[in-house]
């Protein structure tokens, strides 16, 4: 495991804000260089759903990782993991809004009517969005601690919805190993989280992380 020190470095969090968009400049050199296949629009579409539930993952990977191997210092890059999910949802949006609707409102709303996939993505998104917006310090204090808290606590749900999203989405194909693997690292993620709460409140009062 990276030692504490290392974590600690100035250079820690800019490094980790560069590889963090490395997925959008390869997504972008592979549209630009017609490698994104026969339908790039589609091609941007998928790619950019896929890295806002890795990043979700990712996120929500700190707290178990930062509690199991003893490195409290992991916590410091969680918001940034949090915000590089969101920024990925509004590339997803934008992408599907643009390329897939033509930017024309009423045909949004119409496919968010007629596809249940569409539904469940809009109100993950619609439910990060506030998480987005509080992921600051003066949030914080203008909130207050456990109220801020508990707001936060919205990205259980939300990468539930995203992995259902994903789901009904590839329903009619017949390949659901990826989404097998992602609902097995939420399970996984948002089950630990429960087992560790039902542990302490058994102690005493306690908040999941």
């Amino acid at each position: 495991m990276v030692g504490a020190r290392t974590l600690l470095h100035p250079a820690a969090k800019p490094l980790l804000f560069v590889f963090s968009l490395l997925p959008l400049a390869w997504l972008l050199a592979a549209a630009v260089t017609d490698r994104a296949g026969p339908n790039p629009a589609e091609y941007l579409i998928r790619a950019t759903g896929d890295w806002t539930l890795r990043f979700l993952c990712l996120t929500l990977a700190v707290t178990p990782l930062r509690v199991v191997f003893g490195v409290p210092t992991l916590a410091r890059f969680r918001r940034m993991l949090g915000l590089f999910a969101y920024f990925y949802g509004v590339l997803h949006a934008l992408s599907y809004v643009g390329f897939d609707m033509g930017l024309v409102l009423a045909d949004v709303l119409k496919d968010v009517g007629k596809r249940p996939f569409i539904l469940v993505g809009l109100t993950a998104f619609l439910l990060l969005t506030p998480l987005a917006a509080t992921s600051f310090n003066r949030a914080i204090r203008a909130l207050g601690t456990a109220r801020w808290h508990s707001l936060h606590k919205l990205v259980y749900p939300v990468a539930g919805l995203a992995v259902l999203h994903f789901f009904w989405m590839r329903a009619g194909k017949n390949d659901q190993v990826e989404v097998l693997v992602y609902a097995v690292i939420v399970a996984l993620l948002l089950g630990w989280r429960l087992l560790r709460f039902m542990t302490k409140s058994g102690k005493g009062p306690a908040s999941a992380g």
